[in-house]
């Protein structure tokens, strides 16, 4: 299986779509892609760690659902992001994972349904194993090991007696989760494991430089111990000396896929001579007829033990000058490119600028009075004591409406106004001495038979004459009083605004029923039997 799945494009929208930024990144970050998670997303889930208002209990629950789908891959990238979060992002994530019950429930995980499911999942069981460990180890002592201070002034170089030795075997239970990953060279098949076998190597490297100075610190108050003190002390020595037995296999592991030969610490061992001088010493506190060791010799030994565990410990500290260099040069090339940014901004403003100008000189050239971009796009806001600039009938060219401009001009500051003047030039001739209006309204006063004996249809041109029936006379129309509301086309002035005189409206009255049905109806002749 290669690139991105169905599933994962899916998923990504949807996250998308719900803003979810966070559920997006851990997405992205565990697709199906059989390659380890991508840079930018896991530098965008560091970023979060650190950001004050991303909740990180969300950001540790969406990476532990994706824990539980069934595909390999998504589950085993899960395990690499949450690690590397752990190693690189706040500590506010790790004392979170610290801080719950269980965290990766991953003991009875198989994937049947892959080609490599089978193999991996055997890892993925043992990856998670090693970070529930580390989250452990931070519940018991509230530190990581792999960011502690190191050196002859660092944390496990002056701690107590007392918390040495109930801290070295903290460090040795993390150290023994991480050891039994056991990585063949031929199991490192693909991009997924590689990336979880590298973040590994690197806490191997931190994890046991912190209990190689737990010991070196150790073995300097030794011979100053109590009786059980001493006997807790060479049984933490004696373990230290298998862990680094397994260690250098390890790191051969790590030198024969790739990674490079400097970064690889020289693990020097004590001399055997100094354990002899240790349980020698045991016994003698015990009792026990041994041979007795001279102070002189006893002294030597142990500052020979020490420089070459010393040794080891500066070894260790290549990989993280290095790391530190590696991340100054990316943070230059950042910032290198945060100011190459900057100046293409710079560069475009200035031709925007440069092009707004020109826009505004050609605009210029246009006839006055009329702004392309602003007055004619601007709405012209009337209020209830303004008539709109449109008139519902055609003036006569002597009368013009207010909103008129001859030539169809576009007048600046009326939209309305100008788009009358287009629509009105249509109408007027060239010289504006006739005009056809396409209406006509009845006058006042103007009177038409519309009935009666005299009516005849005047569309009628048959020479067969059609004699009405005799007809009562229809009702006069007359004037009838009416509010003196505005209408759209004549001269007036109200408040400064041109608005219609207040004409007589005609209206034919209809017949009304009187009250007392046997009184005459208006209009009609009376008649007697």
């Amino acid at each position: 299986m290669s690139g991105q799945s169905i599933t994962d494009r899916f998923a990504a929208a949807q996250h998308s779509m719900t803003g979810s930024a966070i559920s997006k990144a851990v997405c992205k970050a565990t697709t199906h892609e059989v390659s380890g998670p991508k840079k930018k997303h896991l530098d965008y889930l560091i970023y979060c760690t650190s950001e004050m208002n991303v909740s990180v209990p969300q950001l540790a629950d969406t990476l532990f659902e994706r824990t539980a789908n069934s595909s390999w891959v998504v589950v085993f990238k899960a395990l690499i992001a949450t690690h590397h979060l752990m190693m690189y992002g706040n500590e506010r994530l790790i004392q979170y994972l610290a801080s719950r019950n269980t965290l990766f429930n991953l003991n009875n995980f198989l994937d049947k349904g892959a080609l490599q499911g089978y193999d991996m999942s055997t890892f993925i069981r043992r990856y998670s194993r090693y970070l529930n460990e580390k989250a452990m180890s931070y519940r018991l002592v509230a530190v990581d090991f792999t960011k502690m201070k190191r050196g002859i002034d660092g944390v496990m170089r002056t701690m107590s007696t007392e918390k040495l030795i109930k801290t070295l075997p903290i460090i040795q239970n993390q150290l023994d989760a991480l050891l039994d990953f056991q990585a063949n060279p031929n199991e490192l098949t693909n991009g997924v494991i590689n990336a979880a076998f590298m973040l590994l190597f690197k806490d191997s490297i931190r994890l046991f430089a912190a209990y190689n100075e737990g010991v070196i610190n150790l073995l300097e108050k030794y011979f100053d111990l109590k009786k059980g003190q001493c006997k807790e002390a060479l049984d933490i020595y004696k373990k230290f000396l298998y862990r680094m037995t397994k260690l250098s296999e390890f790191l051969k592991v790590a030198e024969q896929v790739g990674i490079d030969q400097g970064d690889i610490p020289d693990l020097s061992q004590a001399p055997s001579s100094l354990l002899e001088a240790l349980e020698q010493h045991l016994a003698s506190l015990e009792g026990k007829k041994t041979k007795e060791l001279s102070a002189d010799t006893r002294a030597s030994t142990l500052s020979s033990a020490v420089t070459s565990l010393s040794s080891t410990g500066m070894s260790f500290s290549r990989m993280d000058e290095k790391e530190r260099l590696q991340a100054l040069e990316e943070e230059q090339a950042r910032l290198q490119a945060l100011e190459e940014e900057q100046a293409r901004l710079q560069a475009l403003k200035v031709q925007v600028h440069h092009y707004t100008d020109s826009l505004g000189h050609s605009l210029s050239l246009c006839p006055p009075g009329f702004d392309a971009l602003g007055d004619l796009l601007k709405p012209t806001v009337s209020n209830h004591n303004q008539a709109p600039p449109m008139a519902l009938h055609h003036p006569h060219p002597s009368h013009p409406h207010p909103g008129y401009h001859p030539g169809g001009k576009l007048l600046a500051n009326d939209l309305d106004s100008s788009l009358a003047n287009l629509v009105g030039s249509e109408y007027y001739t060239e010289t504006h001495t006739s005009f056809v209006p396409d209406m006509q309204w009845s006058q006042s006063g103007e009177k038409r038979l519309t009935g009666g004996h005299n009516w005849q249809s005047k569309t009628m041109t048959s020479t067969t004459a059609w004699n009405p029936v005799p007809m009562a006379p229809a009702p006069m129309p007359f004037p009838m009083t009416t509010p003196q509301v505005p209408m759209y086309g004549m001269m007036g002035q109200m408040g400064g605004v041109q608005v219609m005189a207040p004409q007589p409206m005609m209206y034919n009255q209809p017949v009304l029923r009187p009250t007392n049905p046997f009184s005459p109806m208006p209009g009609a002749q009376m008649q007697f039997m």
